[in-house]
């Protein structure tokens, strides 16, 4: 009784000078302070005095009487975290439309009463030890633009209904013990989509992902099947990577002229002849370790870091490369463990001191001497029997 007379007093002292916070808010805020604590180094809640006015404390932003906006911890980089619980009176904030916390080292689940803020548009919860499921819940917050709980320890599936979250642009689940399988999106705006390091599987239907995206990463994780149809509808992509994973099929001839910085393939089993159909102004590409196969296409010429190592290519290395080699336009060109059987380069050609070339374990003796990583081995060419059994 004595608490609740404590906290009427301190209302009746402020509404003399300006607009109270709302009780409810009030009280929530006083929840999500005592299950948190700065962590050694951080002061963040030194000015969370709540004989002062609330809308005052660091993280804590408000309009009128209610709390829009709470971001805990301090922000600066290199700043010590919190560390706690996010206690459930989160779902009480109803005016909230962004809720961040710093990274730190704050466990537990994520409360289910998070899906009672229908204003919300910002979830930024990360790098956290945050576990189990993600709530269902938040596929009712359709005011929902933005949501990051990477580098946590989630745990279950990405629920469907976040999926179906009509205005999402931003999703960033990377970096927790997720699994299962992606869901579809309904959201015609989704530019980011980063899911790297989970655990997902099966494979990725053709409609699921929206034309808006603009970044995708799905690398490390256990997905299938094949990308052919779902990629050729991205033509707005900037950033690509599903290496590591277990990807199957053909590579859409599409895909080398969108307007990428990064694609990367590596390390799944993507088959058939890579055939971009103009030069490729993409400055990194990495086809590594899948089972393509066929000729070496000279629209690859124009790449600044091309990977095609551990694949099955077969003939010889179009001239276009030499040349864009030696006048150091190419930085690195891996083609080792194919069956090339040939490259025009003159054994006294010098490889500029910035560019690296990689040829061995081809079906052919290398023509010039060139350092190769550790992991090609030691064998310079391809056995014999090994080169007259891809000609059968």
């Amino acid at each position: 009784m004595a608490k609740r007379s404590s906290i009427l007093l301190f209302f009746f002292c402020l509404i003399q000078t300006h607009a109270i916070l709302d009780p409810t808010d009030f009280l929530a805020l006083q929840s999500i302070r005592k299950s948190l604590e700065d962590m050694p180094g951080s002061d963040f809640f030194s000015s969370w005095d709540f004989t002062a006015d609330p809308c005052n404390f660091s993280g804590v932003y408000c309009d009128s009487d209610k709390v829009i906006a709470l971001n805990l911890g301090d922000p600066r980089a290199g700043s010590a975290g919190l560390t706690g619980r996010l206690d459930t009176a989160i779902g009480k904030l109803s005016a909230l439309a962004e809720f961040t916390v710093v990274p730190g080292r704050i466990y537990g689940p994520m409360p289910q009463t998070i899906s009672n803020l229908k204003n919300l548009k910002f979830l930024g919860v990360n790098r956290n030890f945050i576990s189990g499921d993600i709530p269902a819940g938040l596929g009712e917050l359709r005011s929902l633009r933005t949501i990051d709980l990477s580098y946590n320890q989630l745990t279950g599936n990405i629920p469907p209904t976040v999926g179906s979250l009509p205005g999402l642009t931003n999703l960033i689940l990377c970096h927790n013990r997720l699994s299962g399988s992606i869901p579809r999106f309904d959201s015609q705006i989704l530019s980011r989509l980063d899911l790297k390091h989970n655990s997902l599987t099966g494979s990725i239907a053709p409609n699921s992902l929206p034309p808006s995206l603009q970044y995708l990463s799905l690398s490390w994780n256990q997905l299938t099947g094949s990308m052919d149809r779902v990629l050729s509808r991205l033509e707005q992509l900037n950033y690509l990577d599903l290496s590591l994973n277990q990807f199957t099929g053909t590579l859409p001839g599409r895909i080398f002229s969108f307007p990428l910085t990064n694609l990367q393939l590596e390390r799944n089993q993507f088959s058939g002849s890579v055939e971009p159909v103009d030069q490729v102004a993409i400055p990194t590409v990495d086809l590594s370790y899948n089972r393509l196969s066929g000729q070496i296409s000279p629209m690859l010429a124009s790449v600044q870091n091309l990977y095609l190592n551990n694949n099955r290519f077969t003939g010889r290395v179009p001239a276009s490369f030499v040349d864009r080699l030696l006048d150091a336009s190419i930085q690195i060109l891996y083609l080792q463990h194919n069956y090339l059987t040939g490259i025009e380069i003159s054994p006294t050609a010098v490889i500029p001191e910035r560019s690296s070339l990689c040829m061995q374990y081809n079906c052919m003796v290398p023509p010039v001497e060139t350092p190769c990583p550790l992991r090609s081995g030691k064998q310079k060419t391809r056995p014999t029997t090994q080169c007259n059994q891809l000609k059968s």
